[in-house]
């Protein structure tokens, strides 16, 4: 099963893409499809109050410590 090894983040800090393990650099929507659909382990999903869903690491308070892609 592949997992997040590394982010890519926009101007604003926003995480934009995932890098995983299998090399694949997917958008923040991918991942959080593959995440739902147990594609990707180590992720877990949440939906805040508005009804956005977002993507956390299961163990880690954020994705700070993963290196960026670029």
């Amino acid at each position: 099963m592949e997992t997040i090894t590394a982010v890519h983040r926009n101007h604003f800090g926003e995480i934009i893409n995932f890098v995983t393990s299998e090399g694949r650099i997917i958008s923040y929507r991918k991942a959080l499809m593959d995440v739902e659909q147990g594609l990707i382990q180590g992720l877990q999903t949440s939906q805040d109050l508005n009804g956005t869903m977002s993507i956390q690491p299961e163990l880690e308070q954020s994705f700070d410590h993963y290196p960026n892609l670029f």
